[in-house]
């Protein structure tokens, strides 16, 4: 299968490393002088410094030729949600692609599923989700993702440009529910690094704070909140319990290599928010998503207190003892 993966991230790197073992991949970068440096290096060094590039994977700058390279197999989508849009009004007549962007776009609140059908309805697309570190992927760890589209066909596509015996991939008729999960459990990760970093701050200290209960407590109902919203966006219950729900939710939450957690871990620490962004250098989608997840939300009346709290923190109206105190603070009700 010919494929191209439009973005040089860490994760579209990782994936187009993955793939170019038994098909044929092009990499396409914006940055010329980017290009040029992992031609001569063989790896990317901005992204993802230890993971070789395969001699046989094709690395361009030119969008054009990306495009030539997948129109007949497969055109995955590597860039921020910001991009998406973008993206996708570039792609030819009759080309079928999956995104790997996870969020909501800003300013209209969209989901990717959402974005295309208003810019490209005539075209076959999906997404490509599921708990993933980028640097595992690209190191042969074993990893499982979904493939979800509401054209049955195209899901199966993904799982054939994939699957591998590293990385196992299932399909799915919900790109619904699989790009919710991976929208919110950014937002989710970021309150869960919050009560571990208030939880390292107190022992410093000699102090009690948030400990492991807390985190399961979060992480159960960071869960609760994104099947709500995602059950009310038409979504299907059994995929937040599955990779793209549950499982992403708790590798973000939990895992050190989770730049959304990392954020929350300096939150607690009091660190200002350009000041994190500055340290961790690459995106955490968690703080640009979480306001948009929230109104989209509230546009679908459904509460999410933890989301709720995660904007209050990252907009400066709370710190973080004070959203730990406000969710433990709330009236008591009934789990479900």
């Amino acid at each position: 299968m010919k494929i191209s993966v439009l973005g040089a991230g860490a994760w579209g790197t990782a994936l187009a490393i993955a793939a170019s073992a038994r098909h044929e991949v092009c990499l396409w970068a914006r940055d010329a002088a980017g290009v040029a440096a992992m031609r001569a290096a063989r790896c990317n060094q901005r992204y993802l410094p230890d993971a070789t590039l395969p001699d046989a994977l094709v690395l361009t700058d030119q969008l054009d030729q990306a495009l030539a390279h997948g129109r007949d197999g497969l055109i995955v989508i590597a860039t921020p949600m910001a991009a998406l849009r973008g993206m996708l009004a570039h792609l030819p007549a009759g080309a079928r692609c999956l995104w790997l962007c996870k969020g909501f776009e800003a300013g209209s609140g969209r989901l990717g599923h959402e974005i295309a059908r208003e810019v490209v309805p005539h075209l076959a697309t999906g997404v490509l989700s599921g708990p993933s570190f980028a640097q595992e992927v690209a190191a042969g760890q074993p990893t499982a993702l979904v493939s979800a589209s509401h054209d049955p066909a195209l899901a199966q596509l993904g799982v054939q440009a994939f699957h591998s015996e590293r990385l196992r991939v299932y399909s799915s008729a919900d790109p619904v529910g699989v790009e919710v999960g991976g929208a919110v459990k950014n937002v989710m990760a970021i309150a869960v690094g919050i009560a571990d970093g208030l939880r390292l701050a107190a022992e410093a200290q000699g102090q009690p704070g948030p400990g492991l209960n807390a985190r399961a407590a979060l992480i159960t109902r960071g869960l609760a909140e994104m099947q709500r919203l995602a059950l009310a966006l038409g979504a299907q219950t059994e995929t937040l319990l599955g990779l793209a729900g549950l499982g992403d939710l708790v590798l973000t939450a939990t895992g050190d290599l989770s730049r959304n957690r990392r954020v929350g871990l300096l939150l607690a620490e009091g660190l200002d928010l350009p000041g994190i962004l500055q340290r961790l250098g690459h995106v955490a989608e968690g703080v640009y998503s979480a306001p948009t997840v929230l109104a989209r939300a509230r546009s679908v009346q459904v509460d999410m207190p933890i989301a709720a709290g995660v904007v209050e923190v990252l907009e400066g109206r709370l710190d973080a003892r004070g959203a730990m105190d406000a969710l433990m603070g709330r009236q008591a009700r009934a789990e479900w």
